[in-house]
């Protein structure tokens, strides 16, 4: 009987740890850091036909052509800096058919660490997102209503090499809006 009462005993002590644990587990902060929404998400893209590779930035809600590929990031999130990074869009790549025609070839969730796992690919064109940043060498687009940016006056040494407008501006260009 001794016994008996020494393992009830046992079982009870092991039931309120649990429930005190249970507890804390259930009041306790959330490990998963806020994250930052960016206005300018930053891209590279590949020309298969000429092999040469460009970076370029894209405001949040603005349309950017590469070469026959419109691409719009919706969202642009990163972490703080004391948290793992991650950074991730959202964002919408529409391909510009040769009959003028627009179809929808990628909507969805881009990983920066993952490029090839989310990766926009194309016959012609890769597009993968490389980073979310607060400010931009390229000036916002009329009527930007975003989060708030800062724009670099001057690209000089302090801004790093992938942060500056691709050479050519004919390879990325803004979309017009449409008159209607």
């Amino acid at each position: 009987m001794n016994a008996a009462k020494r393992s009830a005993s046992a079982v009870a002590r092991g039931c309120g740890l649990l429930v005190i644990v249970s507890a804390w587990i259930l009041n306790a902060p959330s490990a998963q850091a806020e994250k930052i929404a960016n206005p300018v998400a930053v891209f590279s893209g590949l020309d298969k036909i000429t092999g040469r590779i460009i970076s370029f930035d894209v405001y949040v809600g603005e349309t950017v052509q590469f070469g026959a590929l419109q691409v719009t990031p919706r969202v642009c999130y990163t972490r703080p800096p004391t948290e793992a990074p991650q950074t991730t869009a959202f964002l919408e790549v529409d391909e510009i058919t040769l009959n003028n025609e627009v179809r929808r070839i990628f909507t969805g969730w881009m990983f920066a660490a993952s490029p090839g796992l989310h990766a926009v690919e194309h016959a012609v064109y890769d597009v993968w997102l490389t980073d979310c940043k607060r400010s931009s060498t390229v000036p916002p687009p009329e009527g930007y209503s975003g989060p708030p940016v800062e724009v670099i006056e001057d690209a000089g040494e302090d801004v790093l090499a992938g942060d500056t407008p691709p050479s050519d501006a004919s390879e990325v260009k803004p979309v017009p809006k449409p008159l209607f």
